[in-house]
C-alpha cells in the first residue's frame, strides 16, 4: 500500500524519507512543494533527483480534493463543494474581508449531532475526515481564489472535537512554516460543546482559538436546538470552560444564533449576559439563516437591533455577525444536500 504523504506532518515525513534512504532535509523540500506550492505530482518536485521522484511515484501517493462546484455570492463569499476519493462530498467557504481572507472548513462527512438549526445535522453522519482532507480544503481554496489565506475556522460540516486527533494533525500541517504557515492564533475551532474534547484541548499546547455554539441560555431551550445538551448540559459546559480559560488564558467566543420568538427576547439577552459573565469572552450574535425549517425563522431587523442594543452595555463584548453567502446556500451543509438531492432525482 502506498503512503499518503499529504497525511503526514513534517516530522512524520522526515521519518518516511529516512526510511526510504533519503536525507531528512528532503522532507522539508517535499513538504514545501506539497503545501506551499500546492503540487500534486511527484515529477514536478524538481529539487529532488529523478531517482527519488521515481521512487516516490512507486511508494507514495498525493490524493487531491476534486472541485465539483463553486458558487460566488454578491458579498464575495465563495462556496466550494469538493469530492473525496471515496465519492463523498464536503463543503468549504471562502470569506474575504479587507483585513483577512478566511476559509471555513469541514471536519466530518455529515454530522452525528442532529442540531435543528444546521442543515448538516439533517444528513446522516458518514465518517471523520482524514487530516489531509481537512488541510487540503485550505490549500485548494487558496489556489483557486489566488489569494493567500490568513485565517481558518473549523466551523464547516461536522463537530471538530469528535474528530480530535485528525483535526489537531491538520492544524499542525497548516501551521508549519514549511507549508502554509498559518499561525495557530489565526485558527478557530468551533464546537457544539463536547466537554471531553474541550478538556483535551485545554491541555494541548497549540494556541488555537475556541468558539462555542451556545444558542440558548437554559437547558430546556438548548436541548430543542442541540440534543448534545442532554449529555453535556450548560452547568457541565461552563465548568469546563472556566477551567479552559484558567489553563489557556485565552478568551472564548460564544456563538448565539438569534431565532424569532425563541431566544430573541430582552429576557434572553439578560440571561445571556448573566450566564457568560464568569468566562472572559466575546459574544457573536448571528441572525438565523433559514435552511428550510419552517419552525425556525429569522427575527426582523428591529428585533435584532433591540436585542443587540440591550445586550451590548451589559455583556463583556458583543458583535452582530451577519451570515455570509445567503444567496448561494452559504449555510453549513446546504450545498451538499442540494447536490445530493439532485443526484438522487437524476438516478430516480
Amino acid at each position: 500500500m502506498k503512503t499518503n504523504l499529504k497525511n503526514l506532518t513534517l516530522e512524520e515525513l522526515k521519518q518516511f524519507c529516512t526510511g526510504e534512504g533519503m536525507q531528512p532535509y528532503r522532507a522539508q523540500q517535499i513538504f514545501r512543494w506539497l503545501w506551499k506550492k500546492g503540487k500534486a505530482d511527484f515529477l514536478e518536485i524538481t529539487t529532488l533527483s529523478k531517482k527519488n521522484r521515481v521512487m516516490l511515484e512507486q511508494r507514495a501517493e498525493l490524493p487531491q480534493l476534486q472541485k465539483l462546484e463553486i458558487l460566488t455570492s454578491r458579498d464575495r463569499t465563495v462556496k466550494f463543494l469538493f469530492g473525496l476519493p471515496d465519492g463523498e462530498t464536503i463543503e468549504s467557504v471562502y470569506i474575504p474581508t479587507k483585513k483577512r481572507k478566511t476559509v471555513c472548513v469541514s471536519t466530518q462527512v455529515g454530522c452525528p449531532l442532529n442540531c435543528s438549526l444546521c442543515m448538516t445535522g439533517r444528513t446522516d453522519f458518514v465518517r471523520n475526515l482524514l487530516p489531509w482532507e481537512i488541510a487540503d480544503q485550505v490549500r485548494r481554496v487558496e489556489s483557486i481564489v489566488g489569494k493567500r489565506v490568513t485565517n481558518v475556522v473549523l466551523m464547516g460540516m461536522g463537530e471538530p472535537l469528535l474528530n480530535y486527533e485528525n483535526v489537531l494533525k491538520a492544524v499542525k500541517i497548516l501551521n508549519s512554516d514549511m507549508g502554509m504557515n498559518i499561525g495557530a492564533r489565526k485558527i478557530t475551532l468551533s464546537t457544539a460543546g463536547i466537554v471531553p474534547g474541550i478538556i483535551k484541548l485545554s491541555k494541548d499546547p497549540f494556541q488555537i482559538k475556541l468558539a462555542v455554539s451556545l444558542n440558548a441560555t437554559t437547558d430546556k431551550k438548548r436541548e430543542i436546538l442541540m440534543p448534545i445538551n442532554r449529555k453535556y448540559n450548560l452547568r457541565k459546559l461552563f465548568e469546563v470552560l472556566e477551567d479552559y480559560y484558567r489553563l489557556k488564558k485565552k478568551r472564548i467566543t460564544f456563538e448565539y444564533v438569534l431565532i424569532k420568538g425563541f431566544n430573541d427576547s430582552i429576557k434572553d439577552a439578560k440571561e445571556l449576559a448573566a450566564i457568560t459573565e464568569k468566562v472572559p469572552c466575546k459574544i457573536n450574535i448571528i441572525p438565523f439563516n433559514p435552511i428550510g425549517n419552517k419552525l425556525l425563522r429569522r427575527p426582523d431587523s428591529k428585533r435584532i437591533k433591540s436585542f443587540v442594543d440591550f445586550l451590548y452595555p451589559i455583556a463583556q463584548a458583543v458583535t452582530l455577525r451577519e451570515s455570509r453567502g445567503r444567496d448561494i446556500d452559504g449555510a453549513c451543509g446546504q450545498l451538499r444536500v442540494r447536490q445530493r438531492n439532485s443526484r438522487i432525482k437524476v438516478k430516480g
